[in-house]
């Protein structure tokens, strides 16, 4: 094992030569004939238990995330973005993948690692050239296992490989590669150094190494899951905090300045970008891996977290998988504009795999919508959006049109909403619309695997109960 303090941790393993970010310097020649090349490079942020709520572009009134918010006035922000599932792991492999969470390796949040057969979407780039480098929590593969991020088309990662470490955000080491790092400044239960501090330096100093040729960064801060294991009050970050006066539960406190820190760091992350004069060549996506958690000590109705709607992490309604998506380009990805399309996160790679030109694997659930990124409309849309979850029960939901269906137990009947009209799906029209029960049915009986993983608890069949077709 190596020992580091993080402040050199990083250059001393080969990702920078510095850590802190460079003067803006003159353009050298061959970043401007690179310019002339149309493959951009490519950042995916992706926050952990960030509800759709939580940010001032969404209507978030006490929370302050001024960078995202800019984020949002100088690019798109999407308002029926989907997360690929409830929870992490289905929900990142589904991102990494393109396929939704009936067809995904992952399906649960029980270690299940990738194999050498599922493709991601930083193989799709590499093959093409990007530098690819994944920085933050993977969860899709822990060591000695075919899903670690060096094996599935990232040549350089920083982080957590396991969620449980994750949780902790001053953890006493992390990965680089496929070496564990230990942390100086957290050994012997110190809390020095902050997850979202190294994460942010490595990020940063990613573009800095990377002005010369397209990149594709994917960067999975912590924040704002909470430390499960630290018990009633788990939002851990560096004290006081912003939010120190606020006459606000210490949780609530310890929430709202996780997730202006992660502003900071997204703020960080774009100033590098605009540093180097990359602002018009790089594609920025924040999103988050699913709805707003209720886990140490915080309550998610305190912030309004989901926003208008109804449920939180580990439901199916839309408060646990519907996100925030926000897209920057300056120049590119039209300014101040709002996008209704419903996307989802097996469409990313097939985005992505589009706007490098590079090879999409066969048999994707996702579809492109690199079109609307540029103020048109996709060539089609999906027939149909499915999710599953594996976590409380056997969960389904499904969306086709304004429709969506969600079957809260494997025993339950299926429940029917119109979101154009009922966002906060609390009128069930099943009973009034068998037509359309009958067709979503049909959807789930279609996209379901009869393959599942281990799980803590297995699914109760039968699968299809009441109101199924025959």
């Amino acid at each position: 094992m190596i020992r580091f303090s993080w402040r050199h941790l990083l250059p001393a393993l080969g990702l920078a030569l510095a850590l802190g970010l460079v003067a803006a310097d003159p353009i050298p020649p061959s970043i401007q004939r690179r310019r002339k090349n149309p493959s951009p490079n490519i950042i995916l942020i992706v926050a952990d238990d960030l509800g759709w709520g939580d940010l001032g572009a969404y209507g978030q009134q006490r929370i302050r995330t001024p960078n995202l918010d800019r984020m949002a006035a100088e690019g798109m922000k999407f308002t029926q973005a989907y997360a690929g599932n409830t929870v992490c792991a289905p929900s990142r492999c589904a991102l990494m993948t393109g396929l939704h969470s009936g067809h995904g390796r992952i399906r649960s949040n029980v270690q299940v690692p990738l194999l050498a057969a599922d493709v991601t979407v930083a193989e799709s780039l590499r093959a093409v050239g990007y530098k690819t480098f994944a920085i933050g929590k993977w969860g899709m593969g822990w060591e000695g296992t075919t899903g670690q991020p060096v094996h599935k088309g990232f040549k350089d990662f920083v982080g957590f490989l396991e969620q449980v470490d994750a949780h902790n955000h001053f953890p006493p080491r992390i990965w680089r590669n496929e070496q564990e790092v230990e942390l100086q400044g957290n050994a012997n239960g110190a809390r020095n150094d902050y997850a979202l501090d190294v994460f942010t330096v490595a990020a940063t100093n990613a573009v800095r190494i990377s002005v010369e040729r397209p990149f594709f960064l994917y960067f999975a801060p912590t924040e704002p899951h909470a430390n499960n294991e630290r018990g009633t009050n788990g939002m851990e970050h560096p004290g006081p905090g912003r939010y120190a006066k606020e006459p606000w539960p210490a949780p609530e406190r310890g929430k709202a300045e996780m997730i202006s820190r992660l502003d900071d760091a997204v703020g960080t992350l774009l100033l590098a970008v605009r540093r180097h004069h990359l602002e018009q060549d790089t594609l920025v996506l924040f999103t988050s891996d699913n709805g707003p958690h209720a886990e140490g000590g915080v309550d998610p109705a305190f912030f309004q977290s989901s926003g208008p709607f109804r449920g939180i992490k580990r439901d199916l309604y839309e408060g646990g998988i519907r996100v925030p998506l926000i897209a920057w380009c300056p120049g590119r990805v039209p300014a101040g504009t709002t996008n209704t399309t419903p996307v989802a996160f097996w469409d990313f790679l097939p985005t992505l795999a589009d706007i490098a030109r590079a090879p999409v694997p066969e048999g994707l659930d996702g579809l492109s919508f690199a079109p609307l990124l540029r103020g048109f409309k996709r060539v089609r849309e999906p027939e149909y959006l499915y999710w599953e979850c594996h976590e409380k029960d056997y969960l389904q939901a499904v969306r086709a049109g304004d429709w969506k269906g969600v079957r809260p137990a494997p025993d339950r009947p299926l429940e029917l909403f119109d979101l154009a009209h009922d966002p906060g799906e609390t009128n069930n029209l099943a009973a009034a619309h068998p037509d359309v029960v009958l067709r979503l049915t049909g959807f789930l009986q279609k996209s379901a695997d009869p393959w599942v993983p281990p799980t803590n608890r297995p699914p109760t069949p039968p699968w299809f109960p009441a109101n199924s077709p025959k």
